[in-house]
């Protein structure tokens, strides 16, 4: 198959219902989970389930504002495409390439936790190698079809699923006294070492970011299913479903992991929650069961944040709001061009985690810090002025935000407010800075374009 591009603008049809369905609740499983959850609740203690539920509410909300505008107006840029219609060009540019930097620092991030677990078994080859190899793979797959991606996820993210659920009954089975080690906590586990919020509501707050993160993910269904043959079924379907996929992968998950290992073990934030608890009821083979199932996370990952990278810069450059070339597709209407500059930055990236000084590559890293909740807060606004447009155009609105519009300006209200206490709180100070300077840059940048266009 030849990949040569030509001037069609047309993305494919390609994705099947299943992989729709599983590439929506792939999108929340990742290393957060199962690395990452640790050390949240080694900083919040059994109070981080507020955080989790906060954010899982936080993301169900979001995704029934997104959901009523995709549906509407199924798009490759989702959200971004929204700003532009609803807030103004700025807003869309601004989201998009502030979106697309997030998932193509993604890429790295996920590369190197796959080296490493990579590199624990072939020790001989050096981690950066691994980490090129990993991505050169995966970019390769990205190249051909969305069919391809769409398979590859679909495998990794049943096996994801799969292991969450055995997880859940094992976590169970312990906490209700069927396991090899007697001495294994349980609900007491929720307030006996020093109560439910040892830390207070700034930690609580502190690991939202984290939890939010872990959470980033779940819009990847609304640019995927544009690339499906019914997308407004897909989207519904993914948006009725997110509820539980929340409630059943992270909250229950993280419930056990607290019921069975102390907080203020210093084993979660050492080596993630996961292997603590198997680990700890005795599983054999629980450091070589979890790192294979992160290496599938991980990869899943980093598949899906080159095709979300690769889609958001598409859509941004069939706006004019980026390289022309960059619309141009292959024979198998994949955007060849957004997927290789999409990979060639986080090669740029990778490098600088090795070659630039630790500051450079931490600047790096702390400006993704808080694009979830930008992004979450672009979508509310989106929604909020949209819901009016499409209503004074007469379109039927086929899937509605609930209590329009007292949630939407709750969600609004409250992005923002976790967004100045972490301003001054100075564990993510430098993350919401770093966050900010970025999408002060970017704006700069939208407004130079949008000038430069109108003078031609």
């Amino acid at each position: 198959m030849t990949t040569e591009a030509k001037e069609t603008k047309e993305l494919s049809q390609g994705l099947k219902s299943r992989h729709v369905t599983m590439l929506s609740i792939a999108g929340v499983i990742g290393a957060g989970l199962f690395i990452g959850s640790g050390r949240a609740i080694a900083s919040a203690g059994p109070a981080v389930l507020l955080s989790y539920l906060a954010a899982g509410t936080l993301v169900v909300l979001v995704m029934r504002m997104l959901s009523e505008m995709a549906i509407a107006k199924p798009d490759s840029g989702s959200f971004s495409t929204y700003a532009d219609q609803a807030i103004g060009k700025w807003a869309g540019f601004t989201i998009g390439w502030m979106y697309w930097w997030f998932w193509v620092l993604v890429i790295p991030f996920e590369a190197f936790i796959a080296a490493a677990i990579l590199n624990s078994w072939i020790p001989m080859v050096p981690i950066w190698v691994l980490a090129f190899v990993v991505t050169a793979v995966l970019t390769v797959t990205n190249l051909f079809s969305v069919k391809n991606y769409g398979e590859f996820e679909f495998w990794f993210a049943t096996i994801k699923v799969v292991a969450i659920v055995a997880f859940i009954i094992l976590g169970l089975g312990a906490i209700f006294g069927f396991s090899s080690n007697p001495t294994v906590g349980g609900i007491s586990n929720l307030y006996s070492q020093g109560g439910f919020m040892p830390n207070g509501w700034s930690a609580v707050l502190g690991a939202l970011l984290t939890t939010i993160f872990s959470f980033m993910g779940s819009e990847i269904v609304t640019i995927a299913a544009s690339e499906s043959k019914n997308p407004e079924k897909q989207i519904i379907k993914a948006t009725n479903s997110v509820i539980w996929r929340i409630a059943l992968f992270y909250l229950l998950s993280i419930f056990i992991v607290i019921c069975l290992v102390p907080w203020n073990d210093p084993i979660l934030a050492k080596i993630g929650s996961y292997q603590a608890v198997l680990e700890l009821i005795h599983v054999p083979h629980a450091k070589l069961i979890v790192d294979v199932i992160v290496l599938i996370a991980v990869t899943s990952c980093l598949n899906s944040a080159l095709y979300t990278a690769s889609r958001m810069i598409f859509s941004l450059s069939k706006r004019g709001d980026a390289p022309k070339m960059l619309q141009k597709v292959n024979q198998s209407q994949t955007p060849i061009y957004a997927v290789l500059l999409s990979t060639a930055v986080a090669f740029l990236c990778t490098f600088a985690n090795y070659a630039a000084p630790a500051k450079v590559f931490g600047f790096l890293l702390d400006s993704s810090g808080a694009i979830a909740l930008l992004v979450y807060l672009v979508i509310a606004v989106s929604q909020l002025r949209m819901r009016k447009q499409l209503m004074k155009d007469g379109s039927e609105i086929r899937m509605k935000m609930w209590l329009y519009p007292y949630l939407t300006w709750a969600v609004i209200i409250f992005i923002v407010g976790a967004l100045t206490i972490m301003l001054f709180n100075p564990k993510h100070t430098s993350e919401i800075t770093s966050t900010g300077i970025l999408a002060i840059l970017v704006v700069i940048s939208g407004v130079i374009v949008s000038k430069k266009r109108k003078s031609e």
